[in-house]
């Protein structure tokens, strides 16, 4: 979601350091890469401040997400082009889910800013896997969801550790350049830097030319 539905990693960025920076950690752009992008808050919060208890990750990871939502709610837009692709991607009849480490709260105001709810036919949080990315336990529980085997399902990611997800899930992988460079995103069965004038079936064609 974070970076593929909406470009909110700089609004992450700016609430993750004011969070931290509070808490005493000042965050460097590796740290940010290697540590926090495309995790679970229960994940980040862990490499960041060393073990916490169960009420202290709660309560931080809520508040994080709290100053995020603040920060982010006069400037949130869908990436260019996605309404469209989703609802060319609805007349093809292929099955959607969204597959995100966020939380619930941030999946909802994500989508009531946005609109784009009805384009999902599911929808996994945090809530819903017990192991954050680059585990591919979302991405099959997903596939699964929608009745799909993950080797015939496409990933979009943004962020290293979703990828690794993506290919760990055995699904083809498109990489959209919101976070990341070309080159950190290598690996990816495919590239975009949005979805503007992304035709699913060609899409399809190049990511499965065998069937």
């Amino acid at each position: 979601m974070d970076g593929v539905i909406v470009d909110s990693n700089p609004a992450h960025k700016v609430a993750l350091k004011q969070f931290c920076k509070k808490y005493g950690r000042d965050l460097s752009e590796t740290d940010l890469r290697e540590k926090i992008y495309g995790r679970r808050n229960e994940d980040w919060l862990v490499n960041v401040f060393g073990p916490l208890s169960k009420e202290q990750l709660d309560a931080y990871a809520d508040e994080k997400e709290a100053l995020f939502r603040e920060i982010y709610d006069a400037d949130i837009v869908a990436v260019k082009g996605l309404p469209e692709f989703l609802r060319a991607v609805k007349d093809a009849g292929i099955a959607t889910a969204i597959a995100t480490s966020a939380p619930y709260a941030n999946v909802e105001f994500t989508l009531r800013k946005t609109g784009l709810g009805a384009f999902f036919d599911t929808t996994l949080d945090s809530s819903h896997v017990s192991k954050g990315k680059p585990d591919p336990e979302v991405y099959i529980k997903a596939a699964a969801a929608l009745g799909y085997d993950p080797r015939n399902s496409v990933v979009f990611e943004d962020s290293i550790a979703g990828v690794e997800a993506g290919k760990n899930a055995g699904s083809k992988v498109v990489g959209i350049t919101t976070t990341h460079t070309k080159d950190e995103l290598a690996g990816t069965d495919y590239m975009i830097d949005d979805f503007s004038d992304l035709d699913p079936k060609e899409l399809i064609t190049k990511l499965f030319p065998e069937e």
